[in-house]
C-alpha cells in the first residue's frame, strides 16, 4: 500500500536542500545540461508542502537525457524508464529515503514543460495570497485523497493551469509596459 501524501508547513532548509542537490548534480552532469532549477512548492519560500525537494534540469534535446543517467546514478538518482509513457516530455529521476526524497525532472528548456513551471514558481514566489491558496488547497487535497497520489495530482491541475494562465499574462502584460 502507498504511503499517505503529506502536507508540511514551510521547512527553511529546503532552499539549502536544494542547493547541496544542484552542486551534486552539476558535478557530474554539468558539462550536460543547459540549466538546473528548483522547482514545486519547497522552492517557495513560506510554502508549505510535501518535502520532496523538485529539480529540474533542462537539456538541448531530451535524448540528451540518456547520458546522464549513469552519472545520476553514482549520486544516488535512480531514473524511472516506466514514466516515460506517462510523462513523455520529460525523464524522471528519484533519490533517497522518505526524509529526504528528491525528484529530478530532465526536459527540454524550449519546451512548455520548463516554461510552465518556472511561470507557477515564480508566479507564487511574487503573489503570496496565490502561495497560501494553493497550501490550503493541497492540504484539503491530501485529507481527501489519502494515498490516492495520482488523484492528488489530478485534483490540484486545474488550480495550477490557472496560475500558469495569469502568469502568461503578467508576463505578457509587463512587456507591452
Amino acid at each position: 500500500m502507498k504511503p499517505p501524501v503529506i502536507i508540511v508547513g514551510y521547512d527553511p532548509r529546503w532552499p539549502v536542500l536544494y542547493k547541496e542537490e544542484k552542486r551534486q548534480i552539476l558535478s557530474v552532469i554539468g558539462d550536460r545540461i543547459l540549466a538546473i532549477e528548483h522547482i514545486g512548492s519547497t522552492a517557495v519560500p513560506g510554502l508549505g508542502g510535501k518535502p520532496i525537494i523538485d529539480i529540474m534540469v533542462g537539456v538541448r534535446r531530451l535524448s540528451d537525457a540518456k547520458g546522464c543517467i549513469e552519472p545520476l546514478a553514482t549520486i544516488g538518482y535512480e531514473y524511472v524508464p516506466e514514466y516515460e509513457v506517462l510523462i513523455p516530455d520529460r525523464r524522471y529521476f528519484r533519490k533517497g529515503p522518505a526524509e529526504r526524497h528528491r525528484h529530478l525532472h530532465m526536459t527540454e528548456v524550449n519546451s512548455d514543460f520548463w516554461e510552465s513551471h518556472i511561470l507557477f514558481r515564480d508566479y507564487l514566489r511574487a503573489h503570496q495570497e496565490t502561495a497560501q491558496a494553493y497550501y490550503q488547497l493541497r492540504k484539503e487535497l491530501a485529507v481527501r485523497f489519502g494515498s490516492d497520489s495520482l488523484g492528488f495530482t489530478e485534483a490540484k491541475t486545474e488550480f495550477i493551469e490557472r496560475v500558469v494562465e495569469k502568469a502568461r499574462a503578467e508576463r505578457c502584460f509587463g512587456r507591452k509596459r
